[in-house]
């Protein structure tokens, strides 16, 4: 502390010396800087005789090796009344020990040797990671390996796994926030299984057998890809993945998860929760990857309400307005279809004019378009950055890279997304708003205590829906 507190005095001194003298000091805003180049190191791409995919990068800065396995599984396959089974067979694969060693011997040794080895499951993938020292890259892929070929699944990690997700569950009630969130993507994926989520009920019903049955469907070689980055030479990282995995030999590939269904119509939705804020979400279809919107949208979402302080959303619903303590957008693409969404924390007596705030915003954009050409380039010069400096890390570039693959992106999805992005005019942004923001397609959900409201949900907007009571009970 006393280091900083020396440096800001430094600072002061310095500021102070060129105001008596007479200089000038330049706004940071009129500094001009070369411009950014992304031209990330090509990965090697092999492909093992029994299917595993593999991504390489050398990177010899520091003594570490990094690996990570991605697999096509997740909760988008979880069996009716059994959701959360695909995250419960994850974290049993990483806890619940292998042939040759238990789970409290496989913490024991990752220990001894720093290593680090984590199982995380989404909607359609699974992740297997590994961060070890280059010179424990043996002793870290035998465990790695273990645990991805031959997991034995302990009952007592079953349960145990099984006892904190319950816990996890029961304290959600707790969390407006989270409520709300979880009711939204149940919304948005009404009739699909992405919307199904898991509950106290369903996890109670899942059993070990369940866990091995799971794991069976989908760990085999050709539903595996492998991304290595780190103080090792690709041929020495070929002949150490072919020596731990060359052998693991199950025939079949990957499943690949159908399009959630198209969205028809708008709704309005309520959930009672006696607290003195209220939560506010609407949501609508967006673009995924592989549309050529994707790059206009994403620069709209951008001015909507994911950029921050300058966002419309924030400075006017937060910050001008102060109805919300929390207020922005969010845009999520996958490769075919996406999800856009704006939200706001409100206190309830303002809660019904920060949902009227945040849709004549929306209604705004979808009308008018963005006019500001000032505006787009602030949204596309923060948008690159934030781009470029993701991929610091070698690790970043090769799984970036394998990702392409996995996601049936083209290859130079990552190399032209500059580009691409700098290309997008207000036309683009005009013609994805009017696309897009369409109040046709729009779910809105707000929780809280409409008693504490200082209008009636009912006086919102122009929907003329019937209001929904997904939750007229205190969850």
């Amino acid at each position: 502390m006393k280091r900083y507190i020396a440096y800001a005095t430094v600072f002061i001194v310095l500021l102070s010396s060129c105001a008596w003298h007479g200089a000038s000091v330049t706004d940071p805003d009129d500094i001009v800087y070369a411009p950014l180049r992304f031209e990330p190191p090509k990965a090697q791409r092999v492909k093992l005789e029994n299917g595993i995919i593999l991504y390489m990068l050398e990177d010899h800065e520091i003594p570490l090796v990094n690996i990570s396995a991605v697999i096509r599984m997740g909760s988008f396959y979880d069996p009716p009344e059994k959701e959360g089974l695909a995250e419960i067979t994850g974290t049993v694969m990483r806890t619940g020990g292998t042939k040759s060693m238990t789970g409290n011997q496989i913490d024991e040794e990752l220990d001894f040797i720093a290593g680090k080895i984590a199982v995380s499951v989404g909607t359609d993938s699974c992740t297997l990671s590994m961060s070890v020292l280059k010179k424990d890259i043996d002793k870290g892929l035998q465990i790695f390996s273990d645990i991805l070929t031959s997991p034995v699944f302990s009952e007592e990690k079953v349960r145990i796994a099984k006892t904190l997700k319950t816990e996890m569950l029961e304290r959600i009630s707790d969390n407006p926030q989270k409520i709300a969130f979880r009711e939204f993507r149940r919304l948005m994926y009404h009739g699909d299984p992405r919307g199904r989520l898991s509950s106290v009920e369903s996890i109670g019903e899942i059993e070990r057998d369940d866990l091995l049955k799971f794991y069976k469907r989908f760990f085999r070689p050709r539903n595996v890809m492998i991304a290595l980055s780190g103080d090792i030479e690709e041929k020495d990282a070929v002949v150490k993945i072919k020596n731990s995995l060359g052998k693991w030999n199950i025939p079949g590939g990957p499943e690949k998860p159908p399009l959630p269904p198209a969205r028809v119509g708008a709704s309005l939705n309520y959930i009672y929760k006696d607290t003195p804020q209220s939560v506010i979400i609407i949501g609508q279809p967006a673009p995924g990857k592989k549309n050529p919107d994707y790059y206009a949208f994403e620069i709209l979402d951008f001015i909507t309400g994911s950029g921050g302080f300058r966002s419309r959303i924030f400075a006017e619903v937060r910050n001008r307005l102060g109805l919300a303590y929390s207020a922005g957008s969010f845009y999520s693409p996958r490769t075919k279809y996406g999800i856009f969404g704006a939200y706001a924390m409100a206190k309830s007596s303002s809660t019904v004019e920060a949902l009227s705030t945040i849709t004549k915003i929306l209604d705004n954009l979808r009308n008018r378009g963005v006019e500001s050409g000032g505006e787009l380039a602030w949204a596309k010069e923060s948008i690159i950055n934030n781009f470029i400096f993701s991929f610091a890390r070698p690790s970043h570039i090769v799984m970036g890279q394998m990702m392409l693959e996995f996601n049936e992106l083209p290859d130079n999805f990552l190399t032209n997304y500059k580009d691409n992005i700098e290309m997008a005019g207000l036309d683009d942004l005009r013609y994805v708003a009017a696309r897009y923001l369409s109040g046709e397609s729009r779910i809105v959900l707000v929780l809280g205590n409409k008693e504490k409201f200082n209008k009636p949900l009912s006086s919102f907007g122009d929907f003329h829906r019937k209001e929904n009571g997904t939750g007229n009970q205190e969850n």
